[in-house]
């Protein structure tokens, strides 16, 4: 019995230190020098402040940096951002268009910037095609993910800053010659953080000319979205996320306030994981240990549900706008993407609303995905100035 006994205890601490041990591995790793600013250098919004050559994963026929820059965060208040920036190699005649992309969910911490990760251009379609065309690209990693944070997820201003100054610091380059329109890609947090780009563009950039949006799978809707996806594993992960960064970005909202005992832990833990790479599986677990939610009252209500509509993308763009959407999509469900676009266009906001059947949140930006050439070829016609569809276009 005592042989027993001492089994038990010594297999039990042994997975509690394996437990350990795999907690720790998960966290993601801190932010080197390059990704803090120089000191006394002004931080103007757009400022080019650093940049240093970027090979990992660039295709072998481009070449890559990352960028250090100013901005501002979502009240105005300075900060500094990072971004990535690729163009072909070979030579362009004349200058060369730039796209600028807003990255989807990869976490809240800093450690969990695109620039940073393993796979910094996870899920970005035609990077290739985009290559091909002599385009520039510019990936911001937004405030808060490679610098200090708090990263604004799902707060539209604070993003849209970040992909603005990414496209004024970009042009500062002495390698590039850029012409003077950009058009702005993003995909699920990055499709919201697009449309904000669109939005906020004529106040806060008006030198920049923007030729048109496009915002595939976009968290577009929050409170309806952030409700449903209560069901996923995924979703309750990044719905850590969201109430992380409203509780630190806005005085009324508490994060406690919104969480049982029971699940305040598991969701802090899991909002200061990257969803990326196998360190998720952790994040994972304890999403599934939270049961069926995060959330001890519904995020609808009160301060965070009144924040989730101020932070709904609800203003018109004045650019040429496509919004794409696969129907197999379990994240940013499909019924509650159309009833928000119907809203838009019943706004008067000119756009076209493209769905794919059988495509989800991923697949739809696949490469063999319909929409991946239907992507070129609306961004070429924004960059060779040709008139988009007036009205509402549904394909």
């Amino acid at each position: 019995m005592v042989r027993l006994f001492r089994f038990l205890v010594f297999s039990l601490a042994a997975v509690a230190a394996l437990l350990a041990i795999g907690w720790w591995m998960a966290r993601p790793a801190m932010p080197g020098p390059f990704y803090s600013p120089p000191p006394g250098q002004p931080r103007e919004p757009g400022a080019l402040l650093r940049q240093e050559v970027f090979d990992r994963d660039v295709p072998p026929d481009a070449q890559g940096w990352r960028i250090l820059y100013g901005t501002t965060r979502h009240d105005g208040t300075p900060a500094v951002a990072s971004a990535i920036v690729v163009l072909a190699r070979k030579p362009h005649d004349g200058p060369r268009p730039l796209v600028a992309w807003t990255h989807g969910t990869t976490g809240f911490a800093p450690g969990c910037a695109p620039s940073l990760l393993d796979d910094p251009f996870a899920n970005v379609p035609a990077l290739q095609q985009a290559i091909d065309k002599g385009w520039v690209f510019v990936g911001t990693d937004y405030v808060g993910l490679g610098t200090s944070g708090p990263h604004p997820y799902l707060i539209g201003e604070g993003q849209a800053r970040s992909a603005l100054d990414a496209i004024r610091a970009v042009r500062q380059m002495k390698q590039l010659r850029l012409g003077d329109g950009t058009v702005v890609w993003g995909h699920s947090q990055g499709g919201h953080a697009a449309l904000w780009t669109g939005i906020l563009a004529p106040s806060y950039a008006p030198e920049l000319k923007l030729l048109g949006v496009v915002a595939m799978a976009p968290a577009s809707d929050l409170r309806p979205l952030l409700e449903a996806v209560q069901g996923t594993t995924v979703g309750r992960i990044m719905s850590s996320f969201v109430l992380r960064s409203y509780g630190e970005a806005y005085a009324d909202v508490s994060f406690d306030a919104y969480t049982s005992a029971p699940t305040r832990w598991l969701a802090r833990d899991m909002s200061g994981r990257c969803l990326a790479g196998r360190e998720a599986l952790f994040s994972v677990l304890e999403a599934l240990a939270t049961g069926g939610s995060i959330f001890r009252i519904p995020p609808t209500s009160g301060p965070f549900g009144e924040r989730l509509a101020q932070n709904t993308p609800a203003l018109p763009l004045p650019q040429p706008l496509l919004v794409a959407q696969g129907l197999a999509d379990d994240l940013v469900l499909p019924e509650i993407q159309a009833a928000f676009v119907q809203r838009l266009c019943g706004a008067g906001q000119a756009l076209e609303y493209r769905t794919y059947a059988g495509r989800d949140h991923l697949s739809v930006l696949a490469p063999d995905a319909p929409f991946v050439a239907e992507l070129v070829r609306w961004t070429e016609d924004r960059l060779a100035g040709r008139p988009a569809p007036t009205g509402c276009l549904y394909l």
